[in-house]
């Protein structure tokens, strides 16, 4: 139970005090009265406490009690607002209940709930709402709009709406438009946006009249569920109810246009706004620049900035940084500059868009030059994002020594780098394969009394995997672990990748498995490792369970998990069944690829359906596959196997017209299978005519065709 706070004597006196003055008299059971208030309106300090004091302290109910003979509703009420804990509160309701003929009023219930609803005392409210029907009160509306704004505080989204609709059912008040105000926004601020459209439309069915904060709030929660279509609408159905759309109705919508690409109605609802002599703010012209932007509609974006000075609104350095953004993603990199030098006083942050655009587009020199030479003059000094965006820039182009030294650099000029710095490092040292430099950056970190993040330790496990040192990786998840840092998708993802490399596929199912145990969802690139690696081994069966569990835990299949799945049915001969995954693929929109389609054409040539393979590449080709030359040697291959050579030279030929250049596969399948078919002449003259067309011999071709001679020699056939 809540503990009675105890108050200030004079709080009480002064308190009290008013209420004497009141005109509800308190009755006092002795004479003792008459003294308190000679003492009271002397406004002489005693020399001892009075008699109120001493009853009152620490507000002893039972002393109270005594000295009182009968409290008043409206004495009860004020005795209520003084800040009182809820307990002590509760505690002298309920005493004042127990005064014969006393019947507490709906002000008397509407303090105490007041008083209780910060202390988040629910049941206790409900309790009082049924004890005030059963004393047959009459509701007003104000005080569930009350409750019902406690529970929004306590983030009790779904008791607000429970108590609406107990409103008139239960205690006969009617809800207005107040109350569906209160608690459309209670439940849009709680991210409960389909429960609020519902209340909503439930407000209209009952024939409640919606205001325009209504509209708004709805309009909110329906662009955030991504129905931008349906508030929209209630822009068009506003007027049907007396509303007119103010300002934050039409940047709600605008907002939510241009956050989805329709950028051209949310022009004319921006046209409309003028209209309507609702003014805009800057942000909602930045949404529109920001939408035309991600289109690559730069130059109506810098016309729409034109517009905004025009109509006498100040671009702010958002504004600038969005348009910036554009011009550097589309390679605009010299009309930001130019763009750049017309904005008054261009803060750090504008600059630095710059100059990431300048690195983006590979032009590192001018990055550099911009830093070194003009950075400075426009009143701009660099901090370490700039010379991250610099440093990333080198690391990606391979220029570690010169992203060391920038490092350097930075430290010379007061900069402390910062562990994004040392991280970009990391990676940068980590992708060219040269680990004992990352691992010194590492010392250089700790040194420095810093801990490396979980992009670090990432780039460091994904490098020593790729190097096959699995075992200095899984230390390093160890080291993670330690550091407070902890392991994600990405983590788990290359230590599954490095063992099954290294033939650790045991490993990898351990890794596999404790990864799930943290609670770490595997993905599709999971998967699919491990697919790949059951299915190099012939474990068919490893890979269906595989296969099951992503679709027991809802994991989306992509063209490398079908690509697995096909390999492994048509190593097991289940050509059909891969027939039948292709066909899944099409009906679920996702194009079977090269692979997929070499995978089971390979599977039917190795069974000797190789007319079934040709028609199946025929299907393909009409559904928009082009055919690579991986492709044709499979089927040549296959042609040659069942002995249609002159049906794989066909096909050798129609690859020629169509582009395709053979390569040293289907030279070497050809000759192969013309020597083993005696066809020793045409095996020559197909060797120079390959050679005539650019085909190099490699040392496949010269053994081929060695040995088949030299076998061809001993039986005494040599003319």
């Amino acid at each position: 139970m809540l503990r009675s706070s105890k108050l200030p004597k004079t709080l009480l006196t002064i308190a009290l005090n008013s209420l004497v003055r009141a005109p509800c008299f308190w009755v006092y059971s002795s004479g003792r009265s008459r003294a308190f208030a000679d003492t009271i309106s002397n406004n002489h300090e005693p020399d001892s406490e009075n008699e109120w004091e001493s009853l009152l302290k620490p507000f002893d109910l039972q002393k109270l009690r005594k000295s009182l003979n009968r409290i008043s509703p409206y004495q009860l009420c004020k005795l209520l607002q003084l800040p009182l804990d809820p307990s002590t509160s509760m505690e002298i309701f309920e005493w004042a209940g127990t005064q014969k003929g006393f019947s507490y009023s709906f002000d008397v219930y509407y303090a105490l709930i007041d008083k209780l609803g910060p202390a988040n005392e629910f049941k206790l409210i409900d309790r009082l709402l049924l004890q005030m029907k059963s004393e047959g009160l009459v509701f007003r509306e104000s005080l569930f709009i009350l409750i019902m704004k406690y529970y929004g505080r306590a983030d009790l989204p779904g008791q607000a709406t429970r108590l609406i609709l107990d409103m008139k059912g239960t205690f006969s008040c009617e809800p207005t438009f107040r109350s569906y105000n209160v608690v459309i926004d209670i439940l849009v601020s709680a991210n409960c946006h389909k429960i609020a459209t519902n209340v909503f439309y439930d407000m209209l069915n009952k024939g409640v009249s919606p205001t325009v904060f209504t509209f708004a709030r709805v309009m909110k929660a329906l662009c955030l569920i991504n129905e931008v279509d349906n508030a929209c609408s209630l822009l068009r159905d506003m007027t049907k109810y007396g509303c007119v759309p103010n300002s934050i109705v039409y940047q709600t919508l605008i907002h939510s246009l241009s956050k989805f690409k329709r950028v051209n109605e949310a022009l004319r609802l921006l046209d409309e706004m003028f209209l309507m002599g609702c003014s805009p703010d800057i942000d909602t012209f930045n949404d529109v620049i920001l939408g035309l932007c991600r289109i690559n509609r730069i130059h109506e974006a810098a016309k729409l900035v034109d517009r905004m000075i025009l109509r006498g609104f100040n671009p702010n350095s958002t504004t600038y940084g969005v348009l910036m953004h554009g011009l550097c993603r589309t390679g605009q990199v010299d009309e930001v500059r130019d763009l750049l030098n017309r904005i008054p006083n261009p803060n750090v942050d504008l600059v630095n868009t710059l100059i990431n655009g300048y690195v983006t587009n590979g032009q590192l020199d001018e990055a550099k030059a911009f830093l070194n030479e003009k950075m400075l003059s426009i009143g701009c000094n660099p901090d370490v994002f700039t010379y991250n965006i610099l440093i990333h820039g080198l690391c990606k182009r391979g220029l570690l020594a010169s992203a060391h030294e920038l490092v350097t650099e930075m430290v010379i000029k007061g900069l402390d780098p910062n562990l994004i710095t040392y991280t970009i490092l990391i990676d940068g040292f980590c992708k060219e394969g040269r680990l004992m430099e990352a691992f010194d950056i590492v010392d250089e970190i700790s040194a420095k009394g810093l801990t490396l993040n979980p992009v670090g330790y990432n780039c460091l496990i994904s490098a020593l995997c790729k190097d096959l040192n699995v075992h200095k990786a899984l230390e390093m998840l160890n080291d993670m672990r330690r550091t407070g840092s902890k392991p994600d998708i990405f983590t788990f993802n290359s230590l599954i990748f490095g063992f099954c490399k290294v033939d650790g596929i045991e490993e990898a199912k351990k890794i596999f498995q404790d990864m799930l145990l943290e609670g770490v969802i595997a993905n599709t690139v999971t998967y699919n490792t491990l697919i790949h690696a059951f299915q190099r081994k012939g474990e068919t069966q490893e890979v269906l369970k595989l296969v099951n569990d992503m679709l027991f835990r809802g994991c989306p299949f992509d063209n490398i998990t079908y690509n697995g799945l096909i390999k492994a049915l048509c190593n097991e001969g289940a050509v059909d069944k891969g027939l039948g995954l292709i066909e899944e693929m099409i009906r679920k929109g996702q194009a079977p690829n090269n692979i997929s389609c070499n995978i089971l054409i390979s599977g039917l040539c190795r069974i000797g359906r190789v007319q079934d393979a040709l028609e199946f590449l025929r299907d393909m080709i009409n559904r928009g596959l082009n055919p690579d030359i991986v492709t044709y040697n499979t089927l040549i291959n296959g042609f040659c196997k069942t002995g249609r050579i002159r049906e794989a030279l066909n096909l050798f030929e129609k690859l020629q017209i169509e582009g395709i250049y053979p390569d040293a596969v289907t030279y070497n399948t050809l000759i192969t299978w013309h020597c083993k078919a005696g066809m020793y002449e045409d095996a020559c003259l197909l060797l120079c005519r390959g050679v005539e067309n650019g085909f190099i011999p490699n040392s496949i071709t010269w053994y081929i065709m060695v040995t088949n001679f030299v076998k061809k020699d001993d039986r005494g056939s040599w003319p």
